[in-house]
């Protein structure tokens, strides 16, 4: 089975008293808004969505620029003195039809892709999708490894968006990390009982921000498929080897906010078995 990261092996160290210079795509959904207003003092942020685009609420956090990813040119120009480009922008609902995922999700991410690679950029962050895994049954924890099993042509066009990645970093020496982002929300949807449905695929505003930070900070890795969700008790996408690959510490629990589950405490009650045994004397207590 395929390791879903590769090291580097010659890492472009950022000089200490040098801000990154980080481009975001589709800047003004809800993600890149989110992460332009709490990470504008951490990078040097170029910010830019189609055209028509009001980018007006953006301005104070960096440069905005209209920007058609279907036009390769113009993203070279776009990215030249970029180190790393957050990649976004795409048509982002599940009953997307071919048409426009064509067009954006997979056209638009493979001129992404290449114009940073044209224009020396350092990596790639792609935002991928819990989709590209979203025909395992609830049931399956997903790890990173495990083969692509998309229940959409959204999450196809996810899956092809990773599989450029690995291209580029591989073949290409462009590095590149995809995020499979689960059910972006802010914490008030985790306190909402009806929102029930989400607890293993919900993932904080804060936390996913969190998380594209480690992403461009990383040096230390060519590739990664890095899982996107908070740590809830129960998650459909396992994020053990995204913690230890990208110091990810995520801060909130779906099970903790959402009042049909606070009551049943399930951080404290549902325990790995090895911890509920563990005042039986050990099997191999005589030769202790």
């Amino acid at each position: 089975m395929a390791h879903a990261f590769v090291t580097e092996t010659e890492p472009r160290v950022q000089p200490a008293d040098k801000r990154r210079r980080v481009l975001v795509t589709g800047a003004a959904g809800r993600i890149g808004s989110y992460f332009a207003e709490h990470s504008h003092a951490r990078y040097d942020l170029t910010l830019i969505d189609q055209p028509g685009t009001d980018l007006a609420t953006l301005a104070s956090y960096g440069r905005t620029a209209e920007a058609d990813i279907g036009n390769l040119e113009q993203l070279k120009q776009h990215f030249q003195g970029i180190d790393t480009v957050v990649h976004l922008a795409a048509g982002p609902s599940p009953s997307e039809v071919w048409e426009t995922v064509l067009k954006t999700n997979i056209v638009g991410t493979y001129n992404v892709f290449v114009a940073a690679k044209a224009a020396d950029c350092r990596r790639v962050v792609f935002a991928s999708s819990i989709h590209a895994v979203s025909a395992y049954p609830v049931d399956v924890q997903v790890k990173p490894d495990d083969p692509v099993n998309p229940g959409d042509l959204y999450g196809v066009s996810k899956c092809f968006g990773e599989a450029m990645a690995r291209f580029m970093a591989t073949q290409h020496g462009l590095s590149a990390i995809a995020i499979r982002i689960g059910g972006f929300q802010p914490l008030e949807s985790a306190r909402d009982p009806d929102k029930i449905g989400m607890m293993n695929a919900f993932v904080s505003r804060r936390d996913l921000n969190q998380l594209i930070q480690c992403c461009i900070d990383n040096e230390s890795l060519r590739f990664a498929i890095a899982h996107g969700l908070s740590k809830n008790v129960f998650n459909q996408m396992d994020i053990s080897e995204t913690r230890e690959m990208l110091g990810y510490e995520p801060q909130d629990d779906f099970s903790e906010e959402n009042p049909r589950l606070q009551s049943l405490h399930l951080r404290e009650n549902v325990q790995p078995h090895s911890e509920q045994g563990h005042d039986q004397p050990s099997g191999i207590r005589e030769q202790l």
